[in-house]
């Protein structure tokens, strides 16, 4: 089965078949993309152009990803995208597999056309066949979204199944609920309690104001405020803040002045006085909003800024009609979010086989699994050292990576 792995991964397609399967992702029509995006049958605010596009262009780590499109019969209206990079340049195994391209959000729901789900689909994996892979990873989708289903009923069809290679549930909002019993019901009356004396002890700082940037001329300089805040705490103490790489800074401040040119980002901030003390970046696709980022003033960290911010937030999307639901894009069991959100979703790594009986698809598969033990032994060591920190830091960590 080695050999047969070498041979696919040294020639995975006829050069034409290859070439016309895969494309730059620059090379996908914008005004194709932001139609099929308008259509799309699950949001994904990471996959949007504006974002996508200025993540690939200088992302750390993230650049020059292709794309398999998917049109119609007529060959004229994109109907699906999925932004993919090799299996060897995502983790480095050299086996024929296309993973999903990486948006810095977690979330990599491909974009599929709600009025032709099964076609968007079946073209899709049509094209990764044509591409060379033997078998698609798709990273951080949600497995009972709307997306995942068209592709997991094609691949029914064609007597092929997908296989979970890891999962976990995360924190989301149901924005059609009254906020106030929303909050209550979550929280308590206790811990609101306790949240509202944390309030008060701020307006001793100044008087306490929630904004929301949207038009483009508010967004640039609230995005400094957030960049400068984010830097400030221990996520710039481990190097890991978007301001302190250049590839990174240049992709946040091209990707929210574009999304916010069509309403689709906003950038929320908590002041006392005149001092911003907390900010977050929030996209929105469709009827869903996307929490990005968070960042904090350590030195208000007894205030819970993080938390006033979110509650904040919560409030702010509960009375907007035109948002349904929330995605925190947080990680399992987030000790700030979970408490305050209380919907939950499924999301995880699939492997996609592209051919029936393929001995290639198993060899994949158990590169992918040893990769993944190792990978989760690694992260329960990190997650034991960073809970040694002072429990009055923890509630800082932002609801995304």
């Amino acid at each position: 089965m080695v050999d047969i792995a070498q041979q696919a991964a040294i020639h995975p397609a006829p050069a034409a078949d290859a070439t016309t399967a895969r494309v730059p992702l620059i090379a996908i029509d914008p005004g194709q993309w932001r139609a099929l995006a308008q259509r799309a049958i699950e949001p994904n605010g990471y996959y949007l152009p504006g974002w996508e596009l200025a993540v690939s262009a200088t992302a750390r780590g993230r650049t020059e990803a292709s794309a398999l499109p998917a049109f119609d019969g007529s060959s004229t209206r994109l109907i699906g995208l999925m932004p993919v990079i090799p299996l060897w340049r995502a983790v480095k195994i050299p086996l024929p597999a296309l993973v999903s391209a990486h948006p810095y959000g977690t979330l990599c729901s491909p974009l599929i056309d709600r009025d032709a789900p099964i076609e968007a689909a079946t073209r899709l994996l049509q094209q990764a066949r044509e591409a060379g892979a033997h078998a698609l990873v798709l990273n951080d989708v949600a497995l009972d979204g709307a997306a995942m289903t068209a592709l997991k009923q094609v691949l029914d069809r064609d007597g092929l199944k997908p296989r979970v290679l890891s999962s976990y549930v995360r924190a989301s909002l149901d924005a059609t609920q009254d906020d106030e019993t929303l909050l209550r019901e979550a929280l308590g009356t206790k811990k609101l309690k306790e949240l509202r004396r944390q309030r008060h002890r701020l307006e001793e700082h100044g008087p306490v104001a929630f904004d929301v940037a949207r038009r483009p001329d508010e967004i640039g300089p609230a995005l400094e405020t957030f960049l400068q805040l984010e830097a400030s705490g221990w996520k710039g103490k481990r190097g890991t803040a978007l301001a302190q790489h250049a590839g990174d800074a240049t992709f946040i401040r091209r990707a929210v002045p574009t999304l916010a040119e069509t309403a689709q980002c906003e950038i929320i901030t908590l002041r006392t006085g005149t001092a911003p003390i907390a900010a977050g970046i929030v996209l929105r696709h469709q009827d869903r909003a996307f929490f990005f980022k968070l960042g904090i003033d350590e030195r208000f960290a007894k205030f819970s800024p993080g938390v006033q911010l979110t509650l904040e937030l919560t409030r702010h999307l509960c009375a907007d009609p035109a948002i349904a639901s929330a995605d925190s894009t947080a990680s399992a069991d987030h000790p700030m979010i979970n408490p305050i959100w209380r919907g939950r979703f499924a999301i995880g790594d699939v492997l996609i086989p592209l051919r029936r009986h393929d001995p290639v698809v198993a060899l994949i598969h158990g590169a992918l699994l040893g990769r993944n033990a190792a990978h989760e032994a690694a992260r329960r060591v990190v997650h034991l050292i960073r809970k040694r920190r002072p429990t009055d830091l923890r509630p800082k960590d932002p609801p995304s990576s």
